[in-house]
């Protein structure tokens, strides 16, 4: 079969966490004898950024995928006819232009032969309604949303033909176990500060608890503004700056435990949606403590898996027995992989995207 994607960026994952899933999906299927065709913006935001900031950084993502690729477009230029020849499955990410969403709308309701969906991994249908309610999804076949509670949305809105919940996962083959090469550091957090949207909560679970005990700690990410720098110097955390995604892995190998901090939309608003860093860190074998989310669709088993606490002086109590019981660290680790390996991974997800596939045609009788 032939997989085509519109995507934000495959080669950059400057604040866009998605691109390990797309990543993990898309070697799947190649490993499956499919053929995946992966289409992004040539100005994609995430691609500028990266270059701007972090230079010349695609090299990078050649290296550790050197299976994957994607073409680079422009949208006033882009043929659909050409790329979307011979297609079966077509997805289009929602951080696509509204335009190239209703162009593509378009082209499959004159042309039957690939089946379209719309695949929504964002906090945006509950907090910017409006502009997600200006795609037109009208010559779509369906959603595809991350979580019951996204798809919820579109249910109450009547926006989409047909819904299925598609969650995001690891990609195991990247985000695994690595050897230990020597501790440098307590607690690392894998983060972009963002939009304000969790600043008080970073404050309560992640720089109170870290300076209080004293611990050594390093935080990655990208849009930290010279306050939230500050924060971090005097909580007493390294900032180590952008971080390729798919080097967690080591970076999680050096350090004792990790923390989790839901933004603000989706502990609030879109329950049951851990995001993509809930996935990395178990995966990759890390002890894990939680800021507060509800696991409302049972995708964890939440006091096993990972820790979570409910409070900041909660945190940094757990944090502290946490970093002073390796045997507490090594179960929650192996529990945390065996609940990934068993029900979230992008091999997961592939049967789930082929079985959804196999439903819809099937009610077309094809």
């Amino acid at each position: 079969m032939r997989f085509v994607m519109f995507y934000q960026s495959l080669v950059s994952d400057w604040n866009h966490g998605n691109a390990h899933f797309l990543r993990g999906v898309a070697t799947e299927l190649l490993s499956r004898g499919h053929e995946v065709s992966v289409y992004e913006p040539r100005d994609s935001w995430c691609v500028r950024n990266l270059f701007e900031t972090c230079g010349e950084a695609s090299g990078l993502f050649h290296s550790a995928y050197p299976h994957l690729g994607s073409t680079r477009y422009d949208p006033g230029a882009l043929d659909l006819d050409e790329a979307l020849e011979g297609a079966d499955v077509v997805i289009v990410h929602e951080w696509n232009d509204h335009e190239l969403v209703g162009r593509i709308g378009r082209h499959r309701a004159g042309r039957a032969s690939y089946t379209l969906f719309f695949h929504d991994t964002h906090h945006r249908s509950v907090t910017e309604p409006w502009n997600m309610a200006s795609y037109d999804l009208s010559g779509y076949d369906g959603v595809l949303a991350f979580g019951e509670a996204v798809k919820d949305v579109y249910v109450d809105r009547a926006s989409a033909r047909r819904l299925w919940t598609w969650h995001e996962a690891a990609d195991v083959r990247v985000f695994r176990p690595r050897p230990f090469r020597g501790k440098k550091g307590d607690l690392v957090w894998i983060g972009n500060w963002g939009d304000d949207e969790r600043t008080a909560e970073l404050g309560e679970f992640l720089l109170g608890p870290v300076k209080n005990l004293g611990l050594k700690a390093r935080a990655h990410g990208v849009r930290y503004p010279e306050r939230a720098l500050k924060l971090l110097g005097e909580a007493g955390i390294e900032y180590g700056g952008w971080l390729p995604n798919f080097e967690a892995p080591a970076v999680f190998a050096s350090f004792m435990c990790t923390v989790h901090v839901p933004r603000r939309p989706y502990a609030e608003m879109l329950p049951g949606i851990p995001t993509i860093r809930v996935f990395e860190a178990l995966s990759c074998g890390i002890p894990l403590v939680s800021a507060p989310w509800e696991d409302s669709e049972g995708l964890f088993r939440p006091g096993k898996d990972f820790l979570v606490a409910r409070n900041g002086m909660e945190m940094a109590r757990l944090l502290k027995e946490l970093l002073n019981d390796a045997g507490m660290r090594d179960e929650l680790a192996r529990n945390g992989m065996e609940t990934v390996l068993m029900r979230h991974t992008c091999a997961n997800r592939v049967d789930e995207l082929l079985a959804i596939y196999s439903e819809i045609n099937m009610t077309a009788g094809v």
